[in-house]
């Protein structure tokens, strides 16, 4: 009855319709901007899942508390995630340390009370040093320890030889007058000086940031890096053979950097951390050079520290750094820097932190000698933060009175030579590992069997679930009915449109416009195009019949003139930084936005595939743009889009996002979202493609169009068309070039759905 009902008006020319809404759907109701109210849907979402995390961490840790040994043992696979997390992958040399020294600069550029300071350098990975200043005491000393500043704080400051921090905030100079033996790295600050290429543009990112974004597509971190740094000094200690204990202590970004790398490396004895630790659930508010992938599902701050136990832990409860945000863009200098603050946070707040932490690990401290302790204090530093610290490492008790100010031998000395020298090593890494990840793409796709269509489809199985959980990141499965809404908002002469809410979580709902041709029979069931709309677009944008969008060219409407059912979903990738914002609150839980977008696709798929006149093999994927990325990542995942077309976004994807040498690249751009930890040594738009294969493919490209040249598209589409050709299914895969911009062309790929979902031509 209902399926005569539909097919009768249908079949109408639906003047003075009277049905409003589809058969076997609610009347939507819903008012006002529902691609904003997405959005903020899933923003709530969002928080709402970082709040659960703290919970849900304990999931993830089989400890064992039988003795430090075994604790040890059971925590080993965090501590191996933990690093992988934060971009600790690469083998490091064999470390030597050398003296900075040239014709003009001694490599002792000062003496204190009780001590010499050393310009020094120690290698670290690959083509990757270390700088900084080495106190070593006159007499002998009685322990190890690496002071790291934070990173807007130079070495000289942290020592007393140039102003610009308290004496009582110089712990590395305190420490050192205390007969210890102190390296302090140089951190890459937040100034933007060098972030940019002047053959390019500059950019207002500050210098952690601009890093971060090269090195997190590929699967390292600015703070891996600098945790490594750290590590190779360690291993300077242990091969000096001294015996004495280590100890590793830092503030601000120095004490996240002094933090993790204590969970990292156990031969560091004791840590002290200043300004720093605090509940980790508004990550998302700090600098993006703070954002770490699956940070929240498994850490919070209070788990790391369970990764130092039973080792020694000193908290400093102390002012932050306090940074309102990037620097401002200024002539010269473009936009685009993510937001992002430090705060101090409540003394409250630090402390329930530190609660949770003891408590991880409450049965592990009656068969350790070390308990955690929680320092309160005004400044960075103090004293009784660096007593409970020595007293940790069992050297001392009672910190010596300060003494008279180091004196500085160098003249001449500029810091900022210094810091190009580590900012221009690590951009340059990053480089380096862009051409590698060719090779290491290959290597992660070497057990693909493409002996035959078949065993192309099997192994590529476990790639679709890598992408999925790995890198896209799978959030849950809808957890409530689709409940569908539906309200009739157009009709031409040849099709109705109706606007579709269908429910996906609490506060998560899909939404789009499905366009259903008046000339279906009864009884028959038509392919359906899905038409997804770029980035700040709306499905107005394309299945509006009022509406001809320069980029879209009423494509969803021209589309269903030729028979074919579409429909256009509302993605969330619109409203500025609103929806950037739920990237950065995303990808701590080790989730996307594309994590979000699946389900709702996922939805959508399920109730096509229900409609009556919709031949469920037949549900076709083409966008554009930003929907072009969609085109690339969803029907990779979900199976039920039988061909994907991607439309003005397919490139080489990976130069895309890392290259410093190309205007075209994201490092010089305000879209802080398109990054993927680590896909540039998994997938590339080929790996995706395969991901696609055996359905068709295809890919439009317009010669003018800004995503990227005609030469990085051709380069990666031609890995496409191999997979196909030696697949013997070469007539799969299509690409179109036309003479045009960033657009819809809507000749070659119109032919392709014809043919592909077998649906005659007009």
């Amino acid at each position: 009855m209902i399926l005569c009902s539909v097919m009768s008006l249908i079949g109408m020319a639906w003047i003075n319709a009277e049905v409003e809404t589809l058969p076997n759907t609610q009347p939507l109701t819903m008012e006002g901007d529902l691609a904003t109210q997405m959005v903020d849907g899933i923003d709530r979402f969002f928080m709402r899942e970082a709040d659960a995390s703290v919970k849900r961490r304990e999931e993830h840790w089989k400890r064992d508390f039988s003795s430090p040994e075994n604790y040890n043992a059971s925590i080993k696979p965090n501590r191996e995630r933990f690093m992988k997390i934060i971009g600790i992958v690469d083998s490091r040399e064999e470390v030597k340390m050398h003296l900075m020294e040239t014709m003009s600069e001694p490599a002792l550029v000062g003496t204190g009370s009780g001590y010499k300071i050393f310009a020094v350098r120690w290698n670290v990975i690959k083509g990757v040093d270390a700088e900084g200043l080495l106190l070593e005491p006159d007499d002998e000393a009685i322990a190890n320890i690496l002071a790291l500043p934070d990173c807007d704080w130079t070495p000289e400051m942290l020592v007393g030889l140039t102003g610009g921090v308290s004496e009582k905030s110089q712990f590395a100079r305190r420490l050192a007058e205390n007969r210890c033996r102190v390296l302090i790295p140089l951190l890459i600050n937040r100034a933007e000086t060098y972030s940019g290429n002047a053959r390019v543009r500059m950019t207002n990112q500050p210098h952690r940031e601009f890093i971060y974004r090269a090195a997190y597509e590929l699967g390292r971190h600015i703070i891996g890096y600098e945790v490594q740094k750290v590590l190779a000094a360690v291993d300077w200690f242990i091969n000096a053979k001294s015996n004495l204990p280590i100890g590793v202590v830092g503030y601000g970004e120095g004490g996240l950097i002094a933090f993790y790398s204590a969970a990292v490396d156990t031969r560091i004895d004791v840590v002290g951390v200043s300004g720093y630790f605090q509940p980790r659930e508004a990550v998302w508010r700090e600098p993006i050079y703070r954002n770490v992938w699956g940070l929240l599902r498994e850490f919070g701050d209070a788990e790391i520290a369970s990764l130092v136990a039973p080792r020694a832990l000193v908290i400093e409860a102390s002012m932050h750094p306090e940074i309102a945000g990037p620097p401002s863009a200024s002539e010269g200098r473009s936009g685009g820097a993510a937001p992002g603050e430090l705060t101090t946070p409540p003394f409250e707040s630090v402390e329930a932190e530190f609660e949770r932490a003891k408590q991880l690990t409450v049965s592990l401290q009656s068969k350790s000698s070390h308990t955690p302790k929680l320092v309160k204090s005004d400044l960075p530093g103090s004293d009784a933060m660096l007593e409970t610290f020595l007293a940790a490492l069992s050297v001392e008790s009672k910190l010596a009175p300060l003494r008279g100010s180091p004196t500085h031998a160098r003249q001449s000395f500029n810091p900022d030579a210094r810091l190009k020298r580590q900012f221009d090593q690590l951009l340059e890494h990053t480089q380096y590992l862009m051409h590698e990840a060719e090779f290491s793409r290959a290597a992660f796709w070497a057990k693909a069997d493409a002996s035959s269509v078949e065993t192309w489809e099997d192994s590529c199985r476990w790639y679709r679930e890598y992408l999925w959980d790995e890198v896209i990141g799978r959030s849950q499965a809808a957890t409530l009915p689709a409940t569908p809404r539906t309200r009739r908002i157009y009709e031409t002469a040849k099709f109705i449109g109706y606007e579709v809410v269908l429910d996906v979580y609490s506060d998560v709902f899909a939404y789009g416009i499905l366009l259903i041709p008046k000339d279906i029979a009864e009884g028959e069931r038509r392919p359906v195009v899905v038409c997804q709309h770029g980035l700040e677009g709306r499905p107005q944008d394309l299945a509006n019949p009022a509406v001809d969008h320069d980029a879209y060219h009423q494509y969803a409407c021209k589309l269903a003139e030729r028979g074919f059912v579409t429909y256009a979903p509302q993605n969330p990738y619109i409203g500025g930084d609103d929806f950037r914002v739920l990237v950065r609150k995303g990808h701590p839980l080790k989730q996307s936005l594309y994590s979000i977008i699946v389900r709702q696709h996922e939805r959508t798929l399920e109730w096509l595939s229900a409609l009556p006149f919709v031949d469920s093999e037949r549900i076709a994927f083409y966008g554009l743009s930003y929907g072009g990325k969609a085109a690339m990542r969803i029907p990779s995942l979900l199976e039920g889009y039988c061909l994907s077309i991607c439309s003005a976004d397919y490139n080489e994807w990976i130069w895309k996002n890392v290259s410093t040498q190309h205007g075209y690249s994201y490092m010089f751009t305000g879209e802080y979202d398109m990054y993927e930890f680590d896909l540039g040594n998994t997938f590339n738009y080929a790996e995706l493609s395969w991901l696609v294969c055996p359905r068709p493919f295809m890919v439009e490209r317009g010669h003018h169009d800004g995503v990227a040249p005609d030469e990085w598209v051709a380069y990666e589409y031609a890995k496409t068309q191999r997979r196909y050709d030696l697949l013997g299914i070469g007539d799969r895969a299509e690409i179109e070039v036309f003479n045009g911009p960033h657009t819809i062309h809507g000749v070659g790929t119109f032919e392709f759905l014809h043919r592909h979902l077998n649906w005659p031509k007009p």
